[in-house]
């Protein structure tokens, strides 16, 4: 995963701690390199905590959690965040693509692996 500011990737770390941070932005987990983080102000852009005001948040499983006070909530979905970036239609249009896709994904696995019927109404073969 690159960092989300410049786009630099992640080499392999020497021992130690990661001079890298992670965060959340728009309830996406992303990081941060060393050279960003000497920016000042590099932080103003995250997602904060809304119990303590806190950047040092981790997403995982569907979940925000603050690392400073512990307080734990459902992130938004894919759909969530773009309906709500870009409030228009094209987002919605995008979010029941997603489903499609996933529809469409499931029938071909079920045709590969010959798990019931083919969509096209042809027996599986034997």
């Amino acid at each position: 995963m690159p960092c989300y500011r410049c786009g630099a990737r992640q080499t392999d770390p020497v021992r130690g701690a990661s001079p890298w941070k992670r965060g959340v932005r728009a309830d996406r987990l992303v990081l941060i390199c060393p050279g960003c983080q000497a920016v000042h102000g590099w932080t103003d852009d995250l997602d904060r905590c809304a119990a303590c005001g806190s950047t040092v948040l981790v997403r995982r499983l569907g979940e925000v959690e603050c690392r400073q006070c512990g307080q734990v909530r459902m992130a938004r979905t894919e759909a969530d965040v773009a309906a709500a970036d870009e409030g228009s239609e094209t987002a919605a249009h995008e979010a029941s693509g997603a489903a499609g896709l996933s529809d469409e994904v499931a029938r071909a696995l079920a045709r590969v692996l010959g798990k019931g019927p083919d969509p096209r109404g042809t027996p599986p073969e034997s």
